[in-house]
């Protein structure tokens, strides 16, 4: 996957841009084309649980962004969207760097149900999420 320069993702780009969150962890917006989205976080042992795995909130957070900018990367630049509801399993203890890979699975005119797998540098697949998403159109992506 390849991050897509064209005009019609800047809103993609610009709105995590602006995802405070994603800062405070230090997590990039990786790889970008239409429906599929990646998220890179580096390992920082301030991000990890009592047993120095990373912490299962911060793999529900790029997992819920990476998915929901796969679905985002669908949507007008005129909308914004919200995430519903998501199911994540943890599969494996997070060691080390992580990646989010999001996939749109169906979007449509309203809710978008998409996916994302998450996987540490060694290969070892640490989790599993699917969400709906629900378009909100004419609303803008900024703060108000």
């Amino acid at each position: 996957m390849s991050v897509v320069g064209h005009r019609p993702m800047k809103h993609v780009r610009d709105s995590f841009a602006r995802q405070k969150a994603m800062t405070l962890i230090g997590a990039t917006l990786s790889a970008l084309e239409p429906g599929a989205s990646e998220i890179s976080l580096p390992y920082r042992a301030d991000l990890t649980q009592q047993k120095g795995f990373v912490h299962g909130g911060i793999i529900g957070m790029i997992a819920d962004s990476a998915a929901g900018y796969a679905a985002y990367s669908l949507m007008p630049a005129s909308a914004s969207l919200v995430t519903v509801e998501y199911k994540m399993n943890i599969l494996a203890p997070a060691r080390g760097t992580l990646v989010a890979r999001g996939k749109v699975i169906k979007a449509g005119r309203t809710l978008t149900v998409a996916r994302a797998e998450v996987y540490a540098e060694d290969g070892t697949h640490v989790a599993s999420m699917q969400q709906t998403l629900m378009m909100l159109p004419a609303t803008s992506d900024h703060p108000e």
